[in-house]
């Protein structure tokens, strides 16, 4: 794995409280404009007695991404953009959040808004739950019993994941494994067979949505 490519495993949300105004951040995983947009529209709808819904998104990963904010009726500059720039700076992508807010009757100022929204988001990254993208192969694997349980060990071990287990002559195996750790996996069985056992990819995949 060259890069991670980290995004949002599922929703999250925290609260904060600021000079009598709440701020609800509410962050989830989005793999498309229409996602994001359907994200946003939910949360307003949740929402839809707040003083404002602040959304922000971050669609794609490194180069390739599309990327928004909307100040939603705050002062401009003061919502959207400090909120977006969180989410830059975290490194996630595929990455949508709406800071709501209920007016306290207490202005902030434009400074105070800024700090405001941008802690909120700084707020719900914290406890939101992460995943990556990597590259996955699945293979099949019939494995006599004597082995079982080596090769589950030998799986645990190159970080593969037990998709199915079928038991009949044999144990046929489903088994996950990032396309790196594959190699090394493969390599083993054979020893661990003495040549015998060899996995066979049914399917790969470049975008494999792991929890880290």
């Amino acid at each position: 794995m060259t890069q991670q490519r980290l995004i949002p495993a599922q929703e999250a949300r925290t609260e904060l409280k600021i000079s009598n105004s709440r701020f609800i951040a509410t962050a989830a995983p989005v793999f498309s404009v229409d996602e994001a947009r359907d994200f946003i529209g939910r949360i307003k709808g949740e929402f839809s007695d707040a003083s404002h819904n602040v959304p922000a998104f971050i669609v794609g990963h490194g180069n390739n991404v599309t990327a928004h904010c909307s100040d939603d009726g705050e002062p401009s500059g003061t919502a959207g953009r400090p909120a977006l720039m969180v989410l830059q700076g975290s490194g996630l992508g595929d990455v949508a959040v709406v800071v709501t807010r209920y007016f306290g009757g207490t202005k902030l100022g434009t400074g105070g808004l800024v700090k405001a929204y941008g802690d909120a988001v700084k707020a719900v990254l914290a406890v939101l739950p992460l995943a990556q993208k990597v590259p996955t192969h699945t293979l099949l694997l019939a494995v006599p019993y004597h082995l079982f349980e080596q090769v589950k060990l030998l799986v645990e071990a190159e970080n593969g994941r037990i998709l199915d287990e079928t038991f009949a002559a044999d144990v046929t195996l489903a088994v996950q494994f990032t396309q790196t750790r594959f190699p090394i996996f493969q390599e083993k069985l054979q020893e661990l067979s003495h040549g015998q056992l060899q996995a066979e990819i049914v399917e790969s995949n470049d975008e494999t949505i792991v929890r880290v």
